[in-house]
């Protein structure tokens, strides 16, 4: 099952967690850290990576799968 992958805060810590999951994936001390072992898994499990900031709101979106309304052009 394809679950899109979630950066999000952690204390002072990052998180990997896949969408719905409530354990988290992996800890890192960097958002950076996170966002490379996520984007990794939704590159090979062909889904979406989404980055909360601090505040824990989504800051980007980065898809991976079969993106249902592509860009134009």
């Amino acid at each position: 099952m394809k679950k899109n992958q979630h950066v999000v805060p952690s204390g002072d810590e990052w998180a990997v967690r896949g969408e719905g999951n409530s354990k988290k994936t992996r800890i890192t001390q960097t958002q950076r850290e996170a966002i490379e072992i996520a984007r990794t898994i939704a590159r090979k499990e062909q889904s979406e990576l989404v980055i909360h900031g601090k505040d824990g709101r989504i800051r980007q979106k980065d898809s991976y799968g079969n993106d249902p309304f592509p860009p134009r052009g």
